[in-house]
Formats: structure tokens, C-alpha cells, sequence
């Protein structure tokens, strides 16, 4: 029960990897609330897990105040920030208007910062931890993503800053970079390489688009929570500004060399 006594809130808790981590935490002794814009995923992990429901933009200094005063006043302080919320930033620099800019900045960059500034206060206290959700295209650029490969990129050095100014107060602060993973969000990608390759299914596509993967497949939600659940916890405790990808070892891929491979 390594989170035993552990409070977490979760933002981007009601679905894909925050709802995994929602979970995970809770199994393993900890509470957890969960944060999203949509009460009615929300209402359903806490349902399967018990965790507590915070409604709000985690970009809103507002809302993200009122879900840490949710876990002060529920559980007495907050031990652990999972910045997990995000979103698209679809186009290339020409293609993208200003409203997809700013829509790719909030839903991913502002909702990292504003959680966890909202949050410092009591991790200080507590010596609690953050870790933010970016992405391998946080390390990488994927084609006419621009919004969020920058965004992503940028939620890299915000966690350096936060590992370099919070670490000798006591709050550890990593980030993971999972790659391909099976979440809604993805599945809605993987609707366009169907419509662009002409492919029979879901499946064929997640296949074509792991097929240089080593491991040949798409993570699993539960699969990239461990990862976070063990950065989180007492056992990770002298890892800080770390980013770890959970990829299934794309980030090791030579790509010159892809034409020699089987």
C-alpha cells in the first residue's frame, strides 16, 4: 500500500491515462480526485474507484484552487499532482489560426502551469511530487502538429524549471513521454490513417502506425499509470527533472536505418 495516507488530484482524471492513474492510486491505499470539464466521465471513475470529483478547467486559477481547497478541506493537504490534462494543436505553423494556437497553448501548457502552481503550497509542506503528462512529441516533431509538439516540448522545460526551483524545497517534479496509447483521444487519430491507407479497422491501424515500434504495438492506459504511479511514489524518491518515455522503445529508432530492418 505505498500510498497509503497519499492524497493525488489527477487533472484530465476522467478519461485515458488520468482515469488509469485514478485507479492505480487508489489500489495501491492512496485517494484520489479526479479533474476534467465534463462531470459524466468523472462521475464514472469515481463510481468504479472512489475517488472524489472536481469539475473545472485546470487552466482556471479559479477552478484549480477550488479542487487543491477540495483536497485541504476533504483530506487535509495534497501529496501528489498529476498534470495529465491536454489536448490537439492540429496544422502546420501556415495552417494554424490564432483561436488553434491559443486552444493548443490552454489545454496544454496552462493547465501544467496553473495545476501546479496552485498546488506547490501544500506539496512544499508535504514534500509531495508533480509529475506531467507530456508526450514523445514532446522529445520529437510529428508531421503538421504544430501546436502540440511545441506545447508538448514546453511542458519538457517546465518541468526542468520546476525540478530546478521546487527540488531543494522538497517536491520532485518528472515528466513521462508515452508515445502511442489506446485512449479515445488516439482512437479519433487513428480514424484518419484508416480514411488515408484505406485500412479495414482500428487495429490495422494502430499496427500500421507501431509497425517500427519495437515493441510492434500501442501502450495500454494501465501501462503508462505505472510508470507515473512509480515516479510518484517513495520509491522513485531521488528521481527529479527526469522525462521518461513510455514508448515501447520508439525513441530508440534510427530512422535512416529503417529500410534495413525486417
Amino acid at each position: 500500500m505505498r500510498f497509503a495516507n497519499k492524497i493525488a488530484l489527477i487533472t484530465g482524471g476522467g478519461t485515458g491515462i488520468g482515469a488509469a492513474v485514478a485507479r492505480r492510486f487508489q489500489a495501491d491505499g492512496g485517494k484520489a480526485i479526479v479533474m476534467g470539464r465534463r462531470r459524466e466521465p468523472l462521475e464514472r471513475v469515481a463510481a468504479d474507484t472512489g475517488a472524489l470529483v472536481a469539475v473545472g478547467d485546470a487552466a482556471d486559477g479559479s477552478d484549480m484552487r477550488s479542487a487543491v481547497e477540495l483536497a485541504m478541506d476533504t483530506f487535509g493537504g495534497l501529496d501528489v499532482l498529476v498534470a495529465n490534462a491536454g489536448g490537439h494543436g492540429f496544422g502546420t505553423v501556415e495552417e494554424m489560426d490564432d483561436a488553434t494556437w491559443r486552444q493548443a497553448t490552454h489545454s496544454n501548457l496552462d493547465t501544467a502551469f496553473v495545476s501546479a502552481r496552485a498546488a506547490l503550497p501544500s506539496l512544499q509542506k508535504r514534500r509531495g511530487n508533480i509529475v506531467v503528462v507530456s508526450s514523445l512529441a514532446g522529445l520529437f516533431a510529428g508531421p503538421e502538429v504544430a501546436g502540440y509538439v511545441t506545447m508538448k516540448h514546453a511542458l519538457v522545460g517546465l518541468t526542468k524549471s520546476l525540478a530546478r526551483d521546487f527540488g531543494p524545497r522538497g517536491v520532485r517534479t518528472n515528466a513521462v513521454c508515452p508515445g502511442w496509447v489506446k485512449t479515445d483521444m488516439a482512437d479519433g487519430e487513428m480514424d484518419v490513417i484508416i480514411e488515408k491507407h484505406r485500412l479495414p479497422s482500428i487495429e490495422a491501424a494502430y499496427q500500421l502506425v507501431t509497425r517500427n515500434v519495437p515493441m510492434r504495438r500501442p501502450a495500454e492506459p494501465d501501462e503508462v499509470a505505472n510508470v507515473i504511479c512509480f515516479l510518484a511514489s517513495d520509491e522513485a524518491a531521488m528521481v527529479c527533472g527526469a522525462m521518461l518515455p513510455v514508448d515501447g522503445g520508439s525513441s530508440v529508432v534510427d530512422l535512416p536505418t529503417i529500410g534495413f530492418a525486417d
